[in-house]
């Protein structure tokens, strides 16, 4: 059994060691709990637990706290993989929900897996998800100053490998923010979210960079054609240098490899597999 998730990225410069220190620890118990939900539940219901965890901590940009666009809204997307059946889902901009990766969830069972907008906000709301607002007071205060132009917070994510040799993979994001409305990010495509028999992935960094690059999908074809998770990662982030590509990847692969890494410092991270290992 092995667990990866990410919180996006933070930059060092701007960043102060007690927010650094908070994330440490939120990630740690995250990827614990996971870890512990893991030894009783599938790798696909794990990727939801855990990833649904992440939405929930209002230090990550995803869910409750995600970044605001530019006509004042939130807009939320998520998508989840199941390297089992290959079957993937998800939201695409849907307003007005705590945790997207669970409306993605509930697609997996229909033969439309992928919504957006206001199709995406009436499947939840007929699916039992009720009004929430994300907005937070500090997520406010960073709009109206547009502070959040000059950091971003990226995405989050988890990786999960059952007992079952299953994988699964799961990302969610609040965007980039102050980005044009209705934008569309990497998150919620294969570009960002993508799992197989072979390996399970989950992108953080610039959407635009990661769909150009292909990057999730790629990672795991490669590793299905024979490469270690580590060659695949650096193989394809190698790819990315030409247009300086902004990205970070946690992975899993069915041989048991977990790997993590980043064009741009500094992705966080953290991963458990019977001991836990945190970013620093």
């Amino acid at each position: 059994m092995k667990v990866i998730i990410h919180g996006g990225f933070f930059s060092e410069s701007s960043t102060n060691q007690e927010t650094k220190k908070a994330k440490q620890d939120a990630l740690a118990q995250i990827v614990e709990k996971a870890y512990h939900f893991l030894a009783t539940h599938t790798a696909l219901e794990t990727v939801v637990y855990a990833t649904g965890l992440l939405e929930d901590n209002e230090l990550f940009n995803a869910g409750i706290g995600s970044q605001i666009q530019s006509d004042g809204k939130v807009r939320l997307s998520a998508s989840l993989m199941d390297g089992k059946t290959q079957k993937f889902s998800g939201v695409i901009n849907v307003e007005d929900v705590k945790n997207p990766i669970e409306v993605a969830q509930k697609l997996l069972d229909y033969d439309d897996r992928v919504l957006s907008g206001e199709g995406a906000l009436a499947f939840a709301r007929a699916n039992g998800f009720d009004y929430f607002n994300p907005i937070t007071a500090q997520r406010q205060l960073e709009y109206e100053a547009k502070l959040n132009q000059q950091e971003r917070k990226g995405t989050v994510g988890c990786v999960a490998f059952d007992t079952d040799g299953n994988l699964a993979a799961a990302t969610s994001t609040g965007g980039k923010g102050f980005e044009i409305p209705c934008r569309v990010s990497d998150s919620a495509t294969v570009a960002g979210n993508f799992a197989t028999d072979f390996a399970g992935i989950s992108c953080t960094g610039v959407g635009e960079d990661i769909v150009s690059g292909a990057l999730a999908a790629k990672i795991a074809t490669r590793v299905t054609d024979g490469f270690t998770l580590q060659a695949a990662c650096d193989k394809s982030f190698t790819e990315l240098k030409p247009f300086d590509g902004f990205a970070g990847v946690v992975g899993i692969s069915a041989k048991g490899e977990i790997y993590h890494c980043d064009s741009h410092p500094y992705m966080v991270w953290a991963s458990f597999d019977g001991s836990l290992q945190v970013f620093n």
